[in-house]
């Protein structure tokens, strides 16, 4: 399914080679996250509220590698 949506790159990605690079797109209760590299392919849709519980514990470093 194609998202006609204002798509911007995280500001974490790999830019030295974008080898690891993600879009995400705000809609108007989820927020829809694909690989750069593929931007006619699928993308992962999530609530917002489940987004924004993820952001807040990557940002606390619970998934650190």
């Amino acid at each position: 399914m194609a998202y006609k949506s204002a798509w911007f790159k995280s500001s974490y990605s790999n830019t030295a080679n974008g080898a690891n690079c993600i879009s995400v797109a705000a809609l108007t209760n989820n927020v829809a996250v694909r690989d750069s590299k593929q931007q006619n392919g699928p993308a992962f849709v999530t609530p917002s509220a489940a987004w924004s519980s993820f952001i807040r514990e990557v940002k606390t470093g619970r998934w650190a590698g």
